[in-house]
């Protein structure tokens, strides 16, 4: 299905990397996990390293073995394995409790299929020309705008109104932001974490920029173009350098 599937990942600091990517010959994740605020207990004796890895060892098992179902029921299925991992140990009624963005591209004979929960983007980039943006904003519509407390962050966390990302609560899975296109109308696909859609947020790239580096230079080269910006321009806000992770999938038949 993809004739090429790349990928990079780069720590924003001396901490563990919280990004993942896991991917097959059809099929790739890519999970930014949510560095918890400091002084804030999660309720769980676990990291948030380990939630990403539990979450995506349980979705590359299903994709892998080309489970049948929707990528959200996928999602869904492999939250409530990634909780009975470690229910008898946490307490998964925290609000804190550690979270992760998914990201999922799937082609097959019925087109590309994308879930998006959270502020990790797919952008496709179409046959013919074109970008097609598949992206979750609701982070981005919290009341009051930024910079969000971390109070109002724990009250609209998978909640009606607010935004939700894959932790402790599998309907979260429900509302991601999932489709599918024709395989003809596709090239390839572009998946990447908010520490690399900062070259688009901030420093005004375009997507179809992002997807031209990454079909030219690859994964790596779009991540070291995000860490010269942040050098000479500066962060907008937030941390000066974030996990940042970068995929390539380019479709069988196309150049």
């Amino acid at each position: 299905m993809f004739a090429e599937v790349t990928y990079a990942s780069r720590a924003g600091s001396a901490r563990p990397n919280e990004d993942l990517v896991v991917a097959g010959p059809s099929w790739i994740v890519v999970l930014d996990g949510a560095t918890a605020a400091a002084g804030v207990d999660s309720g769980c004796v676990h990291d948030v390293a380990w939630l990403v890895g539990r979450l995506g060892g349980a979705l590359a098992s299903a994709l892998a073995a080309e489970c049948d179902g929707t990528l959200a029921r996928i999602l869904e299925a492999a939250i409530e394995e990634t909780m009975a991992a470690h229910s008898g140990t946490c307490d998964l009624g925290n609000p804190d409790s550690p979270s992760s963005t998914v990201a999922m591209v799937r082609g097959g004979r019925n087109g590309v299929e994308y879930l998006v929960l959270g502020d990790s983007p797919v952008a496709l980039s179409m046959v013919g020309g074109g970008v097609r943006v598949v992206s979750d904003e609701r982070v981005e519509g919290l009341p009051g705008g930024r910079p969000y407390t971390v109070e109002l962050v724990r009250r609209m966390r998978n909640a009606p109104g607010g935004f939700w990302v894959a932790g402790a609560r599998p309907e979260a899975a429900r509302h991601a932001v999932c489709g599918a296109v024709d395989v003809g109308e596709v090239r390839g696909a572009g998946v990447v974490t908010d520490g690399v859609a900062r070259l688009v947020e901030w420093y005004g790239w375009s997507w179809g920029d992002v997807l031209a580096a990454l079909e030219t230079g690859g994964p790596g080269a779009l991540i070291e173009a995000v860490r010269e910006l942040e050098v000479s321009r500066g962060p907008v806000r937030g941390k000066r350098h974030d996990d940042a992770t970068a995929a390539w999938l380019r479709v069988e038949g196309t150049a």
